[in-house]
């Protein structure tokens, strides 16, 4: 079917179906967008369906916290929000160190966030640590609490927001990939095998893909894909409350009710973009597994019932790009959460619905514009001449 076919048309268009993009096309319905949310696989198939569902403000880049605050308020208020919480439990988030070293680390992260007025973070000793998981190895030294963090089911979570906005009158077309986005006049065009669609106002939050989109109308950004891993073990005995993390090595890691333990972390796997594809990578799983069983020693015969990746968008100052385009007028992004967006995705569509339908978002989102890349590279070559010149 080509593209001349009739033009189905929209208030608003958002391409990409993970959790920023149902949850920004819910917080659009809520305020009466007409919403078409176009998805080239199904949704929640790449970073949405394959991350550990931590429910983390715990650990973040500094220009995320008021973010991820504000984000918490809404999962803790999921249920009455959308009618389903997710399966969100306030487990609480735990940062484990294994050495001094680690530990003073910790007191130096709490004293930064402290000075700048942040309190959810907690520096706890390690006889605290193990009256709050007391199946952890004994060398570990201390960590960081957060009790108000949790975990959720990241696919549960994205089908929630979507189901919530389809009552809410928005249309999803999964297996429709744009293939092309431009703007006539005042109006966007995405062009898919299945159709052209069209809307006053374009939201691009495709993950890895989003990069592609944004040079087709000029905005290049330093944004490459990553395979992100996860796996599950079999049951075991409940031995694991808190959701954890470890200071000095990756890990994400938690048991659910049925005694299965969930192990990711910004697990890199193997991306293949271009097929859509990502691909467990076992000699990474196998230190992920070490890391474990290092903690935890009473596992080290547990088996993994199995591993699966998806692609996720990594930019290269680590922070995602929320922003309206500096092209071109009625576009939108929300992509590049570097595997860290599951427990952003409540509040940043919401945040990102305000600036599309209000030209200004109730927390400020400076820190993520689509510019500031180009901006401090200008910065860095004016500053290299200036040397030069002297």
């Amino acid at each position: 079917m080509s593209d001349t076919t009739d033009i189905q048309e929209a208030d608003v268009l958002v391409v990409g179906g993970g959790l920023h993009g149902t949850s920004s096309a819910f917080h659009l319905a809520r305020r009466g967008a007409k919403v078409i949310m176009l998805e080239a696989d199904y949704v929640a198939r790449h970073a949405s369906g394959v991350n550990a569902g931590g429910v983390r403000t715990l650990g973040r880049p500094l220009p995320e916290i008021p973010l991820a605050l504000m984000s918490r308020e809404i999962w803790h208020g999921m249920s009455d929000l959308l009618g389903e919480n997710g399966g969100f439990v306030a487990s609480g988030q735990l940062k484990i160190a294994e050495t001094d070293d680690e530990l003073d680390a910790c007191r130096q992260r709490v004293a930064q966030l402290e000075s700048h007025g942040f309190t959810h973070e907690k520096v706890i000793d390690r006889d605290t640590v193990l009256e709050l998981e007391p199946a952890l190895a004994r060398h570990v030294t201390g960590g960081i609490w957060v009790e108000r963090d949790g975990y959720a089911l990241p696919y549960r979570t994205t089908t929630a927001f979507r189901l919530a906005a389809q009552r809410l009158g928005a249309r999803f077309l999964e297996g429709t990939p744009v293939r092309r986005i431009e703007q006539r006049g005042t109006r966007w065009f995405a062009v898919t095998p299945h159709g052209t669609f069209s809307a006053n106002q374009l939201l691009v939050t495709a993950g890895a893909w989003s990069g592609e989109l944004a040079k087709q109308v000029g905005e290049s950004v330093p944004v490459h894909p990553e395979g992100l891993m996860l796996m599950v073990t079999q049951r075991v005995a409940p031995f694991c409350r808190a959701t954890l993390g470890a200071t000095g090595r990756p890990l994400s890691f938690k048991q659910f009710d049925n005694g299965t333990v969930v192990i990711g972390g910004k697990l890199i796997g193997i991306a293949d973009l271009a097929n859509r594809h990502g691909e467990v990578d076992f000699a990474r799983l196998v230190r992920s597994a070490r890391t474990v069983t290092d903690l935890f020693p009473h596992l080290r015969n547990l088996g993994v019932n199995r591993a699966w990746a998806g692609v996720e968008a990594f930019t290269e100052d680590e922070l995602p790009v929320i922003s309206a385009s500096r092209k071109a007028a009625n576009l939108y992004y929300s992509f590049g959460y570097c595997g860290s967006g599951f427990q952003l995705g409540p509040g940043c569509g919401q945040l990102v619905s305000e600036l599309m339908l209000d030209g200004k978002p109730s927390l400020s989102l400076d820190a993520f514009a689509i510019d500031r890349f180009s901006r401090s590279a200008a910065a860095s070559r004016s500053g290299a001449s200036h040397l030069v010149a002297h």
